[in-house]
């Protein structure tokens, strides 16, 4: 009886703890909870807005555009095997003809070395039969059967040298490593990625002209390149005309221009100048309001409170300023200032 006692009273104790115990875990974790700052993703973003505004472009007429590499490849291997080397690393600059990487061969040496073998005992074979068959000594259509053989024997010992050639992966043109999908020790297949070349010796300025200048850009006509980066006027040459328009009636313009030192990168700005004896009127808004790249050129808008991702199409430009050919209009408040904290439908707050 004195025992169940003990034991009860254990029990209560037990609980008793077991509460207390989970009281202070509540009460701690309240306490954590009530430290932690919870950003409120529904608060608004402050933001400094323009309206699009008439500006007149004068007699020099810029088109703004992106650089893009002359060339740019992703270089492939032609044969299955285990890279047992690669010598290029990202970032390295390559010659026309640089051994990139090299596969296994040692199969295909092989299956060669025996190819020569056999070639040299069919050779012997048909001065034999040869001999013979102008003694009348053997029938002359033995004769014809081994030259065949040697034939045939020729055409796969040049399959197997150019096999043997398709394990080195050479650069097929001089530029720059900018992508490595290979490492050694992979055993790869025909066809698969090894490494990205791009080649920034020359680049090729992508611009959008529209519809009313299209007339004034010729097929190699000279043209005055200039850039942020560069203190200096370079000479591009339009190489491609598009000869359809866009949605918004522009028409793309490449020019290519050497890029001497390399001092240039695929990506930046670019002008492309015009010069002209008239003036052009239009809706325009400051560079800063651009998002994203002038392939795909938009705004922020603000529209009910919200931030509203907007595409439009552009032409001119002149210092900081975009001509702006459709997608808006005079009324648009445009943001120009806090669109890295932006994303679509964003609640803002207009800073006064």
């Amino acid at each position: 009886m004195k025992m169940n006692k003990s034991l009860l009273a254990g029990i209560a104790i037990g609980i008793v703890l077991i509460a207390l115990t989970v009281t202070r875990l509540i009460s701690n974790k309240k306490s954590v909870e009530e430290k932690i700052y919870i950003p409120d993703v529904d608060a608004p973003v402050i933001v400094e807005v323009e309206k699009p505004r008439w500006f007149t472009f004068q007699d020099q007429f810029s088109y703004l555009g992106t650089f893009e590499p002359y060339r740019q490849n992703m270089i492939g291997s032609e044969a299955n095997g285990k890279v047992i080397s690669i010598n290029v690393e990202e970032g390295d600059q390559v010659s026309q003809g640089t051994v990139l990487a090299k596969l296994d061969d040692e199969m295909i040496q092989l299956q060669i070395e025996a190819l020569e073998v056999n070639l040299e005992g069919q050779e012997k074979d048909d001065d034999r039969y040869t001999t013979l068959s102008n003694q009348n000594a053997a029938p002359a259509v033995q004769a014809e059967k081994t030259k065949l053989g040697i034939k045939a024997s020729k055409i796969q010992l040049k399959q197997l040298q150019k096999q043997l050639a398709s394990t080195t992966i050479k650069a097929p043109f001089s530029g720059v490593i900018t992508k490595k999908l290979t490492d050694l020790g992979s055993v790869i297949g025909a066809g698969s990625p090894v490494v990205e070349i791009t080649d920034i010796s020359q680049l090729k300025l992508t611009v959008s002209i529209p519809e009313r200048d299209i007339q004034k850009f010729k097929m190699n006509q000279n043209i005055e390149i200039s850039t942020d980066q560069l203190n200096e006027t370079l000479e591009g040459k339009i190489t491609n005309i598009s000869v359809q328009a866009d949605k918004s009636h522009n028409f793309k313009v490449q020019i290519t221009v050497k890029n001497a030192g390399l001092k240039l990168r695929a990506g930046m700005y670019g002008s492309a100048t015009l010069r002209s004896s008239q003036k052009i009127t239009s809706l325009s808004i400051p560079r800063r309001a651009l998002v994203g790249s002038l392939k795909n050129p938009q705004v922020y808008v603000i529209r009910q409170g919200k931030a509203q991702l907007v595409s439009f199409s552009t032409g001119l430009s002149e210092g900081d300023v975009l001509e702006v050919r459709g997608g808006l209009n005079a009324n648009d408040q445009v943001v120009v200032r806090g669109q890295i904290n932006l994303k679509n439908n964003k609640n803002v707050k207009i800073a006064q």
